[in-house]
């Protein structure tokens, strides 16, 4: 079998329902979404070390894990600065999905084989994994000389079959192997891929890993969200948010859908990609 030397955690904060959004429907699912991914090497895992010193850090040593949303703002801003001092490359793919208010991807659903709902989960599970398996694999031919994997450990959430995601990501490996991709644009590193066995659900109280990723997610989740989105939390991660090729952390690190969201945002919403378009 081969080698594991990777591990992504992979968590996300709003609501990934389209079919009524904020603020086109009152009562809605949230105009935001945003999937997160923490990628650690195999070999340098502390990550239940790391958890609890940052608890320490903002004073919370009593606790046993680590929630990123009740947190008060100075903790929150401190423990993005802490993972930022971590060997370790952070990723978030953030979409603003109120142009997609009644959509559906008949093509993704039946992919998946879901219900219909999670079609867009899993869309976003795979921009975030060409980037995740992307940055994986160039790693590994640094790291060992050869690709190795990346295990891909998902915060279980309800209503999500991770036999789905299997079943995509099959289906997106066999239409890239025959070159016959729906989508072009993208595609993920197969080399360091294994959608059989090595992809895990877990719960986040479980894994330290998990707690590091939902800070990740809910700072940029914050970053754009309400009247007054608060950016330092989000700020204090670009020494750890993945850089692309061309060396720039936008569009590989941090994803922004829709690509033309921009000419639309909001001086508010435009603060922290303005910041890492830099």
């Amino acid at each position: 079998m081969r080698k594991v030397s990777y591990v992504a955690y992979i968590d996300e904060s709003g609501d990934d329902g389209v079919a009524s959004v904020r603020p086109v429907d009152p009562n809605g699912a949230s105009e935001w979404f945003v999937l997160s991914a923490l990628v650690v090497r195999v070999e340098a895992q502390r990550e239940t070390v790391w958890v609890r010193d940052i608890l320490k850090q903002v004073r919370l040593e009593q606790r046993r894990t680590l929630h990123f949303q009740p947190l008060d703002d100075w903790r929150r801003t401190l423990v993005c600065s802490k993972i930022a001092e971590l060997p370790v490359r952070c990723f978030a793919v953030v979409s603003n999905k109120a142009n997609m208010h009644g959509y559906r991807n008949r093509r993704a659903e039946a992919a998946s084989v879901t219900a219909g709902r999670t079609w867009f989960y899993w869309w976003m599970t795979r921009l975030l994994l060409e980037r995740v398996t992307d940055f994986c694999e160039q790693r590994s031919y640094r790291d060992y000389g050869e690709p190795r994997l990346v295990r891909l450990e998902f915060a279980r959430r309800k209503g999500l079959r991770y036999g789905h995601l299997q079943a995509y990501l099959c289906w997106l490996r066999m239409q890239s192997k025959a070159d016959a991709l729906f989508l072009r644009r993208g595609d993920l590193k197969w080399s360091v891929v294994d959608p059989v066995n090595q992809i895990a659900a877990i719960d986040n109280s479980e894994r330290a890993g998990l707690q590091l990723s939902d800070s990740i997610a809910s700072a940029f989740y914050q970053a754009v969200s309400g009247p007054s989105p608060d950016i330092a939390p989000a700020v204090a991660l670009k020494p750890r948010m993945a850089r692309g090729r061309n060396g720039e952390i936008f569009e590989y690190g941090l994803k922004l859908m829709p690509d033309n969201f921009l000419r639309r945002s909001t001086a508010e919403q435009r603060q922290i990609f303005d910041h890492y378009k830099r």
